[in-house]
């Protein structure tokens, strides 16, 4: 058993950093004993009332108003970086001069130049766990279907199908925020397209090619924001409050081609009114077709040529412990218990944590590398280039 403390700051206290903050609290309580003790160290935020109440309520020994705080903190070992996109080279690149091993959010970076730069952070620290934090990965479900498609349950696999519909901008009077800004391109597609492109090449491998894209704004402007707000969700501002453009889009739609063959089609939205998260995959096969959804993530929908005569059609399959990450993933593993997408986050924080210690037997599944959030944001960048261009065709290398 590794005895060595590690050390963890989380620099972001919205939404999804309060969800890393927990995660790497709650890390040592699924799978085999042997992670290193962990403690829990900072929390960053630009606004400081937010880092303090995270920290207050999920047990950080501090807060501090500036992520440079934990950078020139010698006794941080591990970085949670969890704010706007265009922020995170800035703060991987003094994570690793700092000698700290960093879990990233998704999409790697505001730009495909410095993802490009980030991922060369690998290279310049190879002793150093440098991850993207694509924590669908570690759902039971998503990575059922996976694995049925590997193992040839659905047969030759013609077409995957791909949704992920939110509804957190379809308010015009949320206000302004990071995910409002940038190119078109890194609007809903860059922020949900980018787990949904990952969520499929874990199934089906490899795309090699995206067509037909159409990136459409929808919200043209939105107000000034006054105070701090959380990522541009749930908050409003009154009609009348001054305005300023919205830079990327709110609806993005493409097909693809993966390496195999099958055919793909994506589509996302963040103005999909009453659907606050859904997400949902369907695998079609000729022996077979699975689908999954995050409103019900306990189970699987399962069609194939098992069933009697005149009784076929989709099935409802609970997770359970036969499903990747359950079995040892849930302190009550049987089915019908089901699994949430916060525990996701736990899941990932632990196979880091393995990453870092240097744990071998019984580990989980590498976290996605640096190169990895680069190739996903180099598909994005197709994708809004087959949109500018018309919906032509474009090969990924």
């Amino acid at each position: 058993m590794a005895t060595t403390p590690l050390s963890v700051a989380v620099i972001g206290a919205g939404m999804a950093g309060r969800t890393h903050a927990n995660a790497w609290r709650q890390a040592g309580t699924v799978y085999d004993l042997g992670l290193p003790p962990v403690r829990l160290a900072a929390i960053a935020d630009a606004h400081l009332p937010f880092a303090e109440d995270a920290a207050a309520h999920y047990g950080y020994e501090k807060a501090v108003g500036d992520w440079r705080d934990v950078a020139e903190d010698d006794s941080i070992d591990i970085v949670s970086i969890v704010v706007g996109n265009a922020l995170h080279r800035e703060i991987a690149e003094a994570m690793a001069a700092a000698g700290k091993h960093v879990l990233c959010e998704k999409p790697l970076a505001g730009t495909l130049e410095d993802a490009a730069a980030m991922a060369e952070l690998e290279q310049r620290h190879p002793d150093l766990a440098l991850a993207t934090g694509y924590t669908f990965r570690r759902n039971a479900g998503i990575a059922m279907l996976a694995k049925l498609a590997a193992e040839g349950a659905l047969g030759t696999i013609a077409h995957l199908d791909a949704r992920y519909w939110t509804d957190y901008g379809a308010d015009e009077n949320v206000p302004m925020a990071w995910r409002y800004k940038g190119p078109m391109g890194s609007g809903a597609l860059g922020d949900v397209g980018s787990h949904l492109v990952d969520s499929a090449e874990l199934i089906l491998g490899p795309l090699v090619e995206v067509s037909g894209a159409q990136l459409v704004q929808t919200i043209t402007e939105r107000p000034v924001a006054s105070d701090a707000v959380a990522g541009g969700r749930g908050v409003t501002a009154n009609a009348d409050a001054p305005k300023e453009p919205v830079e990327n889009d709110d609806v993005a739609t493409f097909t693809a081609r993966f390496a195999s063959g099958a055919a793909g089609t994506f589509s996302v939205s963040r103005v999909a009114q009453g659907l606050p998260n859904y997400k949902a995959l369907t695998v079609l096969g000729t022996g077979g077709t699975a689908s999954w959804s995050l409103d019900r993530t306990g189970e699987i929908q399962v069609a194939d040529r098992t069933s009697p005569e005149g009784l076929g059609g989709l099935r409802q399959v609970l997770v359970n412990p036969e499903f990747p990450y359950f079995a040892n993933g849930s302190s009550m593993a049987f089915g019908g218990v089901g699994l949430n997408q916060i525990e996701q986050f736990t899941y990932q924080a632990h196979a880091f944590l393995q990453q870092v210690a240097g744990i071998t037997e019984n580990a989980l599944p590498r976290c996605a590398s640096f190169a990895d959030g680069y190739r996903q944001m180099r598909i994005l960048d197709a994708v809004a280039r087959s949109a500018a261009a018309g919906g032509a065709a474009i090969t990924l290398d």
